[in-house]
């Protein structure tokens, strides 16, 4: 297990020089459920027909998991390769809150820029902004209203977008807002200016576009054009709306996919899609519950990867991978190593992807909840400590769907995963590499607390 641990940050250089270094398209749909693709669920009635096609074009992960059963902590992780309970984030964050992601934080973005790439993000951020005028105008924010710290602060050289799902129809540009819309016309906005920065790439410079769309999240607003003519159903809360906006999303992704094969990028871009989290109050047996979970409905989401001549057509990997291995993933794809300081809990998921893996790359995986529930991942056994003070134990090979509690039969595992859990908190990263500091106090439920090993006020 240790080894597995201490092995897993080990880089794959990969002999690329900077004109051969692939492009990176990084697609994020906001929950979608595990058992909504077609290529996930044999029996769905929505309609996914570009995932699907990334899943016979490439490879389809079955135990990807996000850090968070929620998006605000997810995306913490996904940018920073660190888990958000080490600085305390468990919930979302409104309009009007600060950035949670230091500018001396390296990022996906950062470390891409660092290493020659032009970088975008493109869609709902939710991670804090600093506002020059906080006026806190509830809804739109007014036109002209400057951003002193976001996205361009982290990496991204180019930034449109939005701030979350209920400010949907306030449109950033850069560090500016610029235009107050419908809910309705944000998403085809956000895939046009996508679209139109990947058709704006004129040289051999590569690129990184970070793509978190509104589908399938509330609200639900399909454009005319896709309202009533999807012909996908909702076979959970049935809502008629539903399949045409988890299709808008699809299409989108679609988009994305048509606008490389127009460039010629498509046979050097690793392009992946997934999901934040599991589906709002929708749950896919066998897995138990959906978003705001610890169970594996909350953060067991649909994970595809591309990338033609590089990842086998139609492959399928059971490895066990977050999202936080993106940071990780990036510095093996360019050669860089990251500092201790960074990426402390992402692995390099290369060799899952190009099907060289011959082992588990993660050791463990630690999953959260906004309730503060928490859990790891080891092999096949699950821990889960309850805020309460419970511990819950599922072997996951044997009950996916988490309806037997082993705890009592079995205490040395228990123990095992206990201790596990307590040294990745203490060692202040999950990695190999120099012990690091959390920002917070970090609880297992009333059984046991484990804390802070410093007093660090920086996020």
């Amino acid at each position: 297990m240790l080894r597995s641990l201490i092995a897993a940050t080990v880089s794959l250089i990969l002999p690329l020089d900077a004109a051969k270094q692939p492009n990176i398209v990084f697609v994020l749909f906001d929950d979608m459920g595990y058992g909504e693709p077609k290529c996930y669920r044999e029996d769905t009635k929505l309609k996914t027909p570009n995932i699907d096609r990334l899943a016979a074009e490439g490879m389809r992960f079955t135990d990807a998991h996000s850090a968070a059963s929620v998006c605000t902590p997810t995306r913490y992780g996904l940018l920073t390769g660190r888990y958000p309970w080490r600085i305390g984030q468990y919930g979302v964050l409104e309009t009007y809150n600060p950035p949670i992601i230091p500018k001396s934080r390296l990022t996906v973005a950062s470390l891409l820029k660092n290493n020659g790439y032009d970088t975008a993000c493109i869609g709902k951020w939710h991670l804090g902004l600093e506002w020059d005028d906080i006026r806190k105008a509830k809804g739109k924010i007014p036109i002209g209203s400057r951003v002193l710290s976001g996205p361009n602060q982290l990496g991204f050289c180019y930034f449109y977008g939005f701030t979350h799902a209920r400010n949907i129809g306030t449109i950033i540009e850069q560090d500016q807002v610029v235009e107050n819309v419908a809910e309705v016309e944000n998403q085809p906005r956000m895939i046009a200016k996508a679209v139109e920065w990947i058709e704006d790439r004129k040289d051999d410079r590569p690129f990184f576009l970070y793509f978190p769309m509104c589908p399938p999240h509330t609200p639900v607003v399909p454009a005319p054009e896709f309202a009533g003519k999807s012909g996908a159903e909702d076979q959970v809360n049935n809502d008629p709306k539903y399949g045409d906006w988890v299709y808008q999303g699809d299409h989108m992704l679609g988009r994305i996919l048509d606008a490389l094969e127009r460039k010629g990028l498509a046979a050097n871009t690793l392009v992946i899609a997934t999901a934040d989290n599991g589906a709002e109050g929708r749950a896919y047996p066998p897995l138990r519950d959906s978003k705001r979970s610890i169970t594996e409905g909350g953060h067991r989401v649909p994970f595809l990867a591309r990338w033609p001549g590089k990842i086998k057509p139609g492959s399928v990997s059971e490895q066990t991978i977050c999202l936080n291995d993106l940071l990780a993933t990036a510095a093996g794809l360019v050669g860089a190593e990251l500092p201790h300081n960074a990426g402390e809990d992402s692995v390099n998921i290369l060799p899952a992807m190009l099907g060289t893996a011959e082992e588990p790359l993660r050791g463990a995986t630690v999953h959260q909840a906004p309730n503060r529930d928490l859990a790891i991942r080891a092999g096949s056994w699950k821990l889960i400590f309850r805020n309460s003070g419970e511990r819950e134990l599922f072997n996951l090979k044997s009950d996916i769907g988490e309806t037997a509690n082993l705890a009592d039969a079995n205490p040395e595992v228990l123990q095992r995963l206990t201790d596990l859990m307590n040294k990745v908190i203490t060692d202040g990263r999950s990695t190999a590499g120099t012990p690091q500091q959390n920002d917070s106090h970090v609880s297992l439920g009333k059984a046991a607390t484990v804390k802070p090993n410093n007093e660090s006020k920086d996020n």
